[in-house]
């Protein structure tokens, strides 16, 4: 590798040739801030915060963009940097709602720590504020661009999924829209969430439901009854403080019945019920002569963006609703039945590390007893403010177990939460009934990694099975557009909205960008979830004995007429919105 030799702030070192001034200073230990870089997604020198002074030079540079040269001579904290950064936090300052007590980023803003980092006053600079939008239109996301900072770090993030979002007008009328200012809700937003996590402000939140959930545990009328997603295990500790990677799913369950919960369940349970309606559709499929490649549908923005820009793939989408929909779906059908219940009566709520779960409730044929499945979708961060607002300490909660039946779940639902995790989960069950017998491997490692699309080939018996798997929706186009044109052919396609799967999800607690930066987020959480998956005594949806109950009971068996009636959906063309 080719080397460069500098110096930053006196001292001499060598950094390999290509650098930027950013990328050398962190390698050799020198944290610069930063408000709009985000590597390899948004390196566009807009914020000024990462000015640096090098010798020779007229102006301060933006160390994001400035690529190293031999002899470079760097320094990062001069009285004329300090003093810059400070002006540059003053004015952004200037234009901004600084209303931080009740901010949802307040404590965890970017923007408050420099503020408060270079002992920033917020009324150095006084004057008019630029009239923004403020947009709640969408079920997923609301927009308050007083509270924008114009990074354009949201721009980036979604340009790896829809591309609906970008920058409006001119000069100090300059604000972060969509086109012709229409709101979110009449563009081809697939509600990942995916800009909430990128932001650095409050200026993209998620709707809160808080309230309606507080008010539901109080009404002695209503059952509440709760699920939460494999993913918020991995990530719910970080809304407190723990490091990522940290498993928090006895603490999560114990906080959820001191909230007050009549039941807590796991999604784990309904993931395993879709790899035994999926698995058996996508046999049927093969033998029959049914569509192909059959593609998931566990993931709600995965969806919608299919039905908007591939519309003719509805066909290919298995019509197997989500798992929190099949949860929703089993609670007010046969858990009510059980349990002599009017499911009017039951509130169904799930904690989800997704956004696009918020629009999913409320989507079409998705009553299985006649209201609606969910009720509520929250997400993980949404669950960790229940817990601070009830005065819950995180550290003092027991690790409790869910609630049974509809609490157990096998290691192949685990992984539901990873990238390739759902199609592992499907091949191990599969594999299975296509050989006739309980095979000891558990492990498709090709299924495994943050590659954006991975294939594979698997021959049981005298079938050769081909799979693919894409992350985020980048990735999807590709390979969609592949199968479109008949360069590829597989006979199962997994497809997750967020990049990295639902670990990575819009609804996760947001990890600052200088923490994103330094370590794989995603990596860290899928690790939990693995490891989960290799410790459970049952890694295979079949053997998970309250799903075979819940056959035995009430569905006969997958696919029958009636799960079909209860765990199926549909869909709909939505690519009008385009034109």
């Amino acid at each position: 590798m080719d080397m460069v030799n500098i110096t930053i702030n006196g001292t001499p070192m060598s950094v390999p040739a290509g650098s930027t001034i950013l990328e050398a200073c962190r390698q050799m230990g020198y944290e610069i801030p930063t408000l709009c870089y985000m590597k390899e997604k948004n390196e566009i020198g807009a914020c000024r915060i990462c000015v640096v002074e090098v010798k020779g030079a007229r102006t301060l540079v933006a160390s994001c963009v400035m690529p190293v040269n031999e002899g470079m001579e760097i320094t990062t904290n001069s009285e004329r940097v300090l003093k810059s950064r400070k002006k540059t936090i003053e004015l952004i300052l200037s234009n901004h709602n600084c209303s931080c007590l009740s901010c949802d980023r307040s404590g965890n803003c970017e923007l408050q720590k420099l503020a408060k980092d270079y002992g920033v006053d917020t009324e150095h600079y006084t004057g008019v504020k630029t009239d923004v939008q403020y947009d709640e239109s969408s079920p997923s996301i609301i927009r308050d661009n007083s509270k924008c900072i114009l990074c354009r770090r949201c721009v980036a993030a979604c340009k790896t999924q829809t591309a609906v979002i970008g920058a409006n007008n001119r000069g100090f009328d300059t604000e972060i829209g969509c086109a012709f200012e229409n709101p979110l809700s009449n563009v081809a937003c697939i509600n990942c969430g995916q800009c909430i996590e990128a932001c650095p402000t409050g200026a993209l939140i998620e709707h809160d439901q808080i309230d309606e959930i507080f008010a539901a545990l109080a009404d002695p009328e209503k059952t509440v009854v709760v699920q939460t997603a494999p993913a918020t295990r991995a990530a719910i500790a970080e809304a407190f403080g723990k490091p990522v990677g940290t498993m928090g799913k006895g603490q999560m369950v114990a906080a959820l019945r001191r909230l007050g919960f009549d039941k807590v369940f796991d999604t784990n349970f309904s993931a395993d019920l879709t790899i035994m309606e999926e698995g058996t559709e996508l046999l049927g499929r093969i033998q029959n002569g049914g569509v192909l490649p059959m593609i998931t549908s566990c993931s709600p923005g995965w969806i919608k963006y299919c039905e908007t820009f591939y519309p003719e793939f509805i066909p290919n989408l298995s019509t197997c609703k989500s798992p929190q929909q099949m949860f929703g779906a089993t609670i007010k059908t046969w858990w009510a039945e059980r349990n002599n219940i009017d499911p009017k009566n039951i509130v169904s709520v799930s904690i989800m590390p997704c956004t696009a779960k918020k629009f999913e409730v409320g989507r079409d044929d998705q009553s299985a007893a006649g209201v609606p499945d969910v009720d509520y979708a929250l997400t993980t961060r949404e669950l960790a403010k229940m817990i601070k607002r009830a005065g819950l300490v995180w550290d003092r909660l027991p690790n409790e177990e869910y609630d049974n039946p509809l609490g157990e779940g096998t290691g192949a639902a685990v992984i539901f939460a990873a990238t390739g995790g759902v199609m592992e989960a499907a091949l191990r069950t599969v594999v299975d009934v296509l050989t006739g017998k309980d095979n000891e491997e558990y492990d498709f490692v090709e299924t495994r990694g943050a590659d954006g699309i991975k294939e594979a080939t698997y021959k049981v018996n005298d079938m050769e099975i081909n799979v693919a798997i894409a992350s985020g929706m980048s990735n999807a186009k590709k390979l969609l557009k592949d199968v479109k044109a008949g360069r590829k052919n597989y006979h199962f396609i997994e497809v997750m909205g967020c990049p990295g799967g639902c670990v990575n999800g819009g609804g996760q607690p947001v990890q600052p960008n200088w923490v994103r930066e330094t370590i794989d987020v995603p990596a860290l959480r899928t690790q939990v979830i693995y490891q989960e998956d290799k410790d459970l005594p049952k890694r295979k949806s079949h053997h998970n004995e309250a799903v075979q109950l819940f056959y035995k009971e009430y569905l006969g068996e997958p696919n029958s007429h009636k799960a079909h009636e209860i765990l199926h959906t549909s869909y709909v063309d939505r690519s009008n919105v385009l034109k």
